[in-house]
């Protein structure tokens, strides 16, 4: 078979998107973010540890409205990481292999994902714990 006669493979836009692709891809995205929040954490900690001025400028990073976006938006990637995570367990248990059942779990996730982000950080804010 000559070389331009094989078939290739379709690409994103040949395909009508569905829940199960914006899962799939969401699932990776926040496993990267969770990666990175995880090194802010840790220098965060580092700074803790460093001593009352260089935790000052954690804090006073963490206070900013980027600062927030950032918290706020690792909270979402954890919760819906783990949301996901959970889904993925059950299927390989055998459970929620039929289209229906696939679609609604799939939208289980990433609807509780957010969610469960909003009761976290109404109970952070609640709590004064929000800057």
């Amino acid at each position: 078979m000559p070389p331009n006669a094989r078939p290739l493979s379709p690409h994103l836009q040949v395909y009508r998107w569905q829940i199960q692709m914006v899962t799939s891809i969401l699932h990776r995205a926040t496993g990267v973010i969770l990666v990175v929040g995880s090194l802010l954490a840790a220098a965060s900690l580092a700074a803790l540890a460093s001593g009352p001025d260089a935790w000052a400028c954690v804090l006073g990073l963490a206070a900013t409205w980027y600062g927030q976006v950032v918290l706020i938006g690792w909270t979402w990637a954890l919760a819906y990481h783990w949301l996901n995570g959970i889904r993925h367990l059950l299927q390989d248990a055998g459970l929620g292999f039929s289209i229906a059942r696939f679609v609604s779990n799939s939208w289980v996730s990433v609807i509780g994902s957010f969610v469960l982000t909003a009761i976290i950080w109404i109970l952070v804010c609640s709590r004064g714990g929000a800057a």
